[in-house]
């Protein structure tokens, strides 16, 4: 007798855990009596030392005789989730529920006999196995469907399949159906005369596939998922001739089909008939795209489904895919992101005709003319990037400077270290003191010559270079 034990207060004022899936899958099938044992057991566990801890006190506390307990625990011993110890006196041991899903149960084959004998009259094309055999045990007793329902699924699927069906494909019905609680004869019978009805009805679409053999569960589960989407047999019927026209007669390829036209709202034939126009285009402008791209791809569908149909819908034409693709190569942008990420900036711009891109891109370079010229005075050589845009739109169209004012800030820019940075702080310098005119500018600011390190401003203080750079730096809190 173990030394430490709970007390009775303490048992009573605990919890006793019960698995989820004794909940899930023996409690709703098992008898209410043999359910209270069960739990009423699992609960005097955690007091098995004690002296009252026995068969007959037991019976008295739920108020049953010895031989209804022992009845539920041989009940419950059966489904594997108890072991007989002793039978006198009476002994139990409860096991963990896991364990029993993990292990291969242990079958009567007497119980069996007749259902044995069944099977094996419907599988004529072959013998089955033990093996087989015990996986349809398992259906019985742990999904618990009926006997005469599992022989009704296993006559089912040899009409579909033929006498010699492997096992396999039984099982997986079987089980399929039984998570959709189909388990008793009844049950399956319905769902039978449901197919039956079904056939009637997809006689059109096999027709149309070319189909002659019989449709198989997952071919009818599809058809139900079909119309359940809001399909119609026209539709259904009008989408299978385009699958055999591509020599995809199938019911995977139909629903793979459908399941793009379901994505796209698409139910009329009409509707599917200019979508698959409009997908046709799009394909040609994805070939012309990544070609102007100087890109490759051996299959065109990722391009139209991730951008050329979405930059459609936004409104751009194909001639401006195009104009934008070769313009795109010709900046050295040459991705599919690069160009989707002009197409953005254009469209915030309210660019999206071929005519207006043109406008945009004449503007762009008059505008990068002047820039060029700027670059060249303060003795620059390099290339117009978007920061010198940004800058001089600033400039111009923010503190609205005249060009006579630049082309002077430009003559005190010239030899600096920093060029550009230099032009943008006199600039900067010029907008907060409101000097519009380069008057103005000469009066406020006394300079000998725009030579290097000899600058002196109205308070006659001369600035080194070090100076002249610390001042540059300004630049960089201007928000342009």
């Amino acid at each position: 007798m173990a030394f430490c034990k709970y007390s009775i207060d303490m048992i009573a004022n605990n919890t006793t855990a019960v698995d989820n899936i004794f909940i899930n899958n023996y409690l709703p099938y098992a008898d209410p009596m043999y359910v209270k044992v069960y739990l009423y057991g699992l609960y005097k566990c955690q007091s098995g030392d004690a002296q009252d801890n026995t068969l007959e006190n037991f019976a008295n506390e739920l108020n049953l005789s010895q031989g209804q307990v022992e009845g539920a625990f041989s009940y419950w011993q059966e489904q594997g989730l108890i072991q007989f110890l002793n039978v006198l006196p009476f002994e139990i041991r409860y096991l963990p529920i896991s364990d029993v899903l993990n292990n291969t149960k242990k079958y009567n084959a007497k119980k069996y006999e007749s259902f044995n004998a069944q099977a094996q009259e419907i599988l004529s094309g072959r013998m089955i196995t033990p093996n087989e055999y015990r996986e349809y045990y398992d259906i019985i007793e742990r999904l618990h469907m009926e006997k005469d329902a599992l022989l009704m699924i296993i006559n089912y699927c040899v009409n579909i399949k033929g006498n010699n069906v492997g096992y396999a494909y039984i099982t997986t019905i079987a089980k399929d159906w039984a998570n959709q609680k189909i388990t008793t004869a009844k049950q399956v019978e319905e769902r039978l005369l449901e197919f039956e009805d079904l056939r009637t009805n997809m006689e059109e679409i096999t027709k149309a596939l070319g189909i002659k053999r019989p449709l198989s569960i997952e071919e009818r589960s599809l058809y139900q998922k079909w119309v359940s989407q809001g399909f119609e047999d026209s539709v259904l019927k009008y989408v299978a001739k385009t699958a055999k026209s591509k020599n995809k007669a199938n019911f995977a390829y139909v629903d793979a089909l459908l399941e793009k036209y379901y994505a796209q709202r698409l139910f009329s034939e009409s509707e599917i008939n200019l979508y698959e126009e409009g997908k046709a285009k799009a394909k040609d402008i994805a070939k012309l795209v990544t070609r102007n791209l100087g890109l490759y791809y051996e299959n065109l569908e990722p391009v139209v489904d991730n951008y050329i149909w979405n930059w459609l819908n936004l409104g751009f034409n194909e001639k401006m895919l195009e104009e934008v693709s070769n313009y795109c190569f010709k900046s050295n942008v040459r991705t599919l992101d690069g160009m989707n990420t002009r197409l953005e900036e254009y469209l915030n711009l309210g660019i999206l005709s071929e005519a207006s891109f043109a406008e945009y891109r004449n503007e762009t370079l008059t505008l990068d003319k002047k820039i060029k010229s700027i670059l060249e005075k303060i003795g620059l050589s390099r290339n117009v990037n978007q920061f010198d845009r940004d800058k001089y739109k600033v400039w111009k169209e923010v503190w609205q400077m005249s060009d006579e004012l630049i082309d002077y800030a430009c003559t005190l820019s010239v030899g600096k270290d920093q060029p550009i940075q230099y032009l943008a702080s006199i600039l900067s310098s010029f907008h907060d003191k409101k000097i519009s005119r380069v008057e103005e500018a000469k009066q406020a600011f006394d300079i000998v010559a725009p030579t290097k390190g000899n600058q002196k401003f109205s308070n006659q203080r001369t600035h080194s270079k070090e100076e002249a750079r610390k001042l540059s730096v300004k630049i960089e809190e201007i928000e342009i």
